[in-house]
């Protein structure tokens, strides 16, 4: 999904945590936490730097529809964890705090030149929507709980919330500093997105391959894994000790030595397609699959030989 992955530090819970502690300072005296800690460009020139983050922090201002302040850090916590942690997950702590930061200060800089002040939570509710539809676009929410909708159609109606107000609204109204920011944090975002796989028909490889000797093939990989993956369901379905051996072995050769892959968080055994959410077919988890789905009476079975590993 993403060009370069990076380590998990699990931000997301100092991100929760801020907009909790600040919830509290704003539920206690909503004006005077709007005048220490919302953005605007006189107080900052003033040497009050805080305040191109703090304004980020606020339940005011942000939300789709008006609610009182407890459910609106009820529904900021829910998608800045739901979909804060899979950004996360999959990108890493640095590109994300570095999303956050870029959305964040591009906001302000924008609202600075047009002297309009911020508060509100617009990085979870434009950026980190965005960003997280284009990741997940099929990802399926239930909205109050009955009501199911797809993430990318959420991030449709709020990019046209967010685009009617940038257009028609007046000069004082924030929603252009506020598309600014998601626009910018969207471009770097889609900077560091990895490309989209596309199967190369033969045909297409023929006319490619002849002149360019240099080039190199298109990659099958997916194209491998996924036709593994219907080998080792038809054998486990037929219960058959030599085709589970054969594809167990197969997958267990197909294992790149010394490259430690664990388990993911949300890997569910009892599910019946064998994938993780954000798995692509590695060989390690077919084997994994075949141990922990094939038949009582072939697991007791002796396990296939390992190919003997000679050294050049």
């Amino acid at each position: 999904m993403f060009r370069r992955r990076g380590e998990n530090l699990h931000s997301i819970f100092i991100f929760l945590f801020l907009n909790v502690a600040f919830f509290f300072l704003e539920y206690q005296d909503g004006p005077r936490f709007g005048m220490l800690f919302g953005f605007d460009r006189a107080s900052v020139q003033a040497g009050q730097w805080w305040r191109v983050l703090t304004y980020q922090f606020a339940q005011t201002g942000g939300g789709w529809l008006f609610f009182p302040k407890p459910v609106m850090l009820f529904f900021t916590l829910l998608i800045l964890y739901l979909m804060g942690t899979a950004i996360e997950e999959e990108w890493g702590t640095a590109n994300f705090v570095t999303l956050f930061l870029i959305s964040t200060l591009a906001t302000a800089g924008v609202a600075a030149l047009l002297n309009v002040s911020l508060l509100g939570s617009f990085f979870v509710n434009y950026t980190l929507l965005f960003v997280y539809a284009t990741v997940f676009p099929e990802q399926t929410f239930y909205l109050f709980a009955f009501i199911p909708i797809r993430v990318r159609w959420l991030a449709y109606i709020s990019a046209g919330v967010l685009a009617w107000g940038a257009l028609f609204s007046g000069s004082g109204n924030p929603n252009i500093a506020v598309a600014a920011g998601a626009l910018a944090g969207y471009v770097y975002f889609l900077l560091h997105r990895r490309p989209a796989v596309r199967f190369v028909t033969p045909k297409e490889q023929a006319e490619a391959a002849p002149s360019e000797g240099k080039e190199k093939s298109p990659d099958f990989t997916a194209v491998r894994n996924a036709a593994r993956f219907v080998g080792i369901k038809k054998a486990l379905a037929a219960g058959n000790d030599k085709d589970i051996d054969h594809v167990l072995a197969q997958s267990e050769r197909d294992i790149v030595r010394g490259v430690n892959i664990c388990p993911p968080a949300d890997f569910k055994p009892e599910n019946t397609d064998g994938y993780c959410i954000r798995c692509e077919g590695f060989p390690e988890c077919s084997a994994r699959y075949i141990k922990l789905h094939r038949p009582a009476a072939s697991a007791a079975a002796p396990a296939a030989p390992e190919l003997p590993v000679t050294s050049s």
